[in-house]
Order: C-alpha cells, then structure tokens, then sequence
C-alpha cells in the first residue's frame, strides 16, 4: 500500500517552519553576527546547529535556482564581509566528512573568499535533497533577488521532480496560484529572451508582453535597443500579435480553398505569366492579386487586358 502523501508545508513562514517544529530556534539565529556563532575547531556536528567552518570544506549545490551573480554587487560584498565579516550564517547540509554544500548563502560564500576570509559562520541542517531544494529556493524567493527565469526554473523543478501542482506549490512557498503560472509561462519564451531577463536588460513586465509571439527575440532585442517602456513594449507587441493574427487568417483562407478557385487561379496565371492570388469572402465579394517584380510585366499584363501600350 502506498504511503499517503503528507500536506505541504507552507514556507513563506519562515525556515523554521520548513524544518518542523523541533527548530523553533532557527529564524532567531539566522541574521545573528558571527560573535554569537560558538567555534567548533574547523568541525562542524553531524546534527543541526550553528558552527564555523573553513571555506575550502564548502561547495556549491547544483540545485541552486540562482545562476546569474552580478560581479559588481559581489564586489560590494566582498568588501563589506572583509571589514565587518559575514554578519549571516550559511545554509549547509553535510555530505562526508570536511565537506559540506551550500543551501542557501552562496554570494556570502563567494564574497568570503573573495575577501581572503578561510572561515565562516553556517548553520549545518540535516535535511534530505527535497528539502535542500525547497530550502533553496525558498530562502532565494523571499530574498527577492532572484531573476524572475532564475526563479520560474526553481519552480519548475519542484513541480517536475518532486510532482507538486502549481496550487500546492503556491502554498509551499507562500505566493499566489496566478504569480506561479505567470512566472512559469516565462519558460515558454526563447532561450535569447530569457538570457535578457536574466542579466536584467528585460523587466519581466517586459518580457510578459513577448510570450506567445513568434518574433518574441526580434522584438525583445528592440526594446533593449530604443529603451522601451513595459508599457511601449505591449504596443510593440500587441501590434505585432494583430499583424501574426493576420498573417494566419490569410494563410487559413488560402488553406481553405475550393478546387475550382485553384483551378482559376492556376489559369489566370498561365494566361498572364504571372503569380494570380483570389481570395474570394463568399456573398462580399474577394479580390484578385497579381504579382509582378518588374514594369515590363506589368505592361505585359495592361496588353494582355486590351489596355494598349501603357
């Protein structure tokens, strides 16, 4: 018999609360300076707990949702963690012994050594890879400095690895069910326009106006060129998306087309020598269209309709 699935926790909460309520202590000593941190000797305890660790002990985790980290930003770090040291413990989770991965505080990581610190402040928690990816993505999310692709792919890994709905998903992480369908459907644009969203050229405003839209690089690489406005690129779009509206009636309609209007066109065509389109709209009448590239052929054409030399 399978085992039923427990409720999801909500997250938005606070870390504690994704970690259950034997930590009740933990929201009250993260953001504590490192004074308060109790030295272990370079050796953190198996279980859950504040310690100090070298950095070389530490690594990455690969289910980290950020990818993008502004150099600048983290050269403004660096520079504070040297003076004033880092002031907010790391989440880590121990792998073996002398190696431990990042949960949540990578820029302080990177920006501690960058520094030229050799230790700093974590908080070891002992947690599985599910709740090392939502603790991840969490603690991201709620920092608000996530890219919104940044933060669209955290979810997606969620909803794919771990089978949650966007409903339970909401609830886990404390947003409405319409943000994480909008911050989703942001996947769906090319790799190049998420790029753009990424390092910041494109707002997500931005980038919402272009989901749907066949040109949606063209038209993204447009925005960041003129500077549009959000409001400026859902003109730009809205006009293109009538344009694209167009474009598929007329090919619908060519699509639609009887044998015998084929049939007439194939025939006007042989007799003028040139490319004849119908679009015949039933009792409103149609046009015909006749394609020419050159002026010879279009007094070829005028000949051919008893007009003269024109």
């Amino acid at each position: 018999m399978s085992k039923a699935k427990k409720p999801p926790r909500r997250l938005g909460r606070g870390l504690s609360a994704l970690l259950g309520d034997d930590k009740p202590q933990l929201d009250a000593i993260v953001g504590q300076p490192n004074t308060q941190a109790s030295a272990s000797g370079g050796e953190a305890s198996s279980g859950s707990g504040l310690s100090i660790l070298p950095t070389a002990f530490i690594e990455r985790y690969d289910g980290q949702p950020r990818v993008h980290f502004d150099q600048a930003a983290l050269d403004d770090l660096a520079r504070s963690v040297k003076e004033k040291g880092v002031l907010q413990p790391i989440l880590v989770r121990r792998l073996s012994q002398d190696r431990y991965q990042i949960i949540a505080g990578e820029r302080r990581w990177r920006a501690a050594q960058q520094a030229g610190l050799h230790e700093v402040p974590v908080i070891v928690l002992d947690i599985d890879d599910r709740e090392a990816l939502e603790v991840a993505i969490v603690e991201n999310v709620q920092r608000r400095d996530l890219s919104p692709i940044e933060e669209a792919r955290g979810y997606s890994r969620l909803i794919q690895d771990f089978d949650h709905t966007q409903e339970v998903l909401a609830k886990i992480v404390g947003k409405s069910r319409s943000h994480v369908a909008n911050i989703l459907r942001l996947l769906g644009l090319p790799d190049a326009v998420q790029a753009m969203v990424d390092t910041g050229a494109l707002s997500m405003g931005h980038a919402r106006a272009l989901i749907g839209l066949p040109e949606a690089e063209r038209l993204a690489k447009e925005i960041v060129d003129k500077g549009l406005s959000v409001r400026q690129a859902e003109i730009l779009a809205s006009a293109n998306k009538g344009t694209a509206k167009l474009k598929g009636k007329v090919k619908a309609q060519a699509q639609q087309k009887d044998a015998d209007t084929k049939a007439l066109e194939k025939d006007l065509s042989a007799a003028l020598g040139l490319k004849v389109t119908i679009n015949h709209r039933g009792d409103t009448g149609g046009n015909i269209t006749v394609d020419y590239s050159t002026l010879e052929q279009l007094d070829d054409v005028c000949i051919k309709l008893g007009l003269g030399d024109r």
